[in-house]
């Protein structure tokens, strides 16, 4: 089971976009999915929701989507020239026993022109550290808004075989 985590928790976010793709992406090459959006957690879990205080929400999304999941699939915005402090808060409440092992696909999403690649290099960092596989093949997506339609749906067509090309090879990984 893969699950694809939305790496940031604004509401309407343009990451959301590509995190959508991915996941339709994914279901038409038969793998079972959850999707992991940082919205679904509790309002103030930064602050209450970890190291042995867990609440029953945090604890479900633990269970259901990181703990049973072979594979990861980080889809992270930039924020201020790395990735959200919601995304590190979340691994850092965790149990890093729980990550150990995880293999993990890294695609990073900026309005810029570097695609997040530093956010992407950072995560690696944090990634190995919790001892996960982290894939060679990392998706910097720059310039989004551009590569999207009037609906909000990526249709590059370039961008969208990279995407498909770095999805084909973590499946073989």
């Amino acid at each position: 089971m893969i699950t694809v985590i939305c790496g940031t928790h604004r509401p309407k976010n343009i990451t959301r976009k590509i995190v959508d793709k991915y996941c339709q992406m994914l279901r038409s090459a038969g793998q079972e999915i959850r999707l992991f959006e940082l919205e679904e957690l509790p309002r103030d879990f930064v602050f209450g929701d970890s190291f042995g205080n867990r609440s029953p929400v945090t604890e479900a999304i633990i269970k259901d989507k990181i703990i049973p999941a072979d594979k990861l699939v980080i889809i992270s915005p930039e924020y201020n020239g790395s990735y959200p402090g919601v995304l590190k808060a979340f691994m850092d409440g965790m149990d890093p026993r729980l990550w150990k092992g995880k293999k993990v696909a890294l695609v990073g999403v900026a309005s810029g022109r570097a695609g997040n690649i530093r956010g992407m290099d950072h995560l690696t960092h944090v990634l190995h550290y919790l001892r996960m596989e982290v894939f060679s093949n990392k998706v910097p997506i720059s310039k989004v808004n551009g590569l999207l339609n009037d609906q909000g749906e990526l249709v590059d067509t370039e961008t969208l075989l990279v995407l498909q090309r770095q999805l084909d090879e973590f499946l073989e990984y």
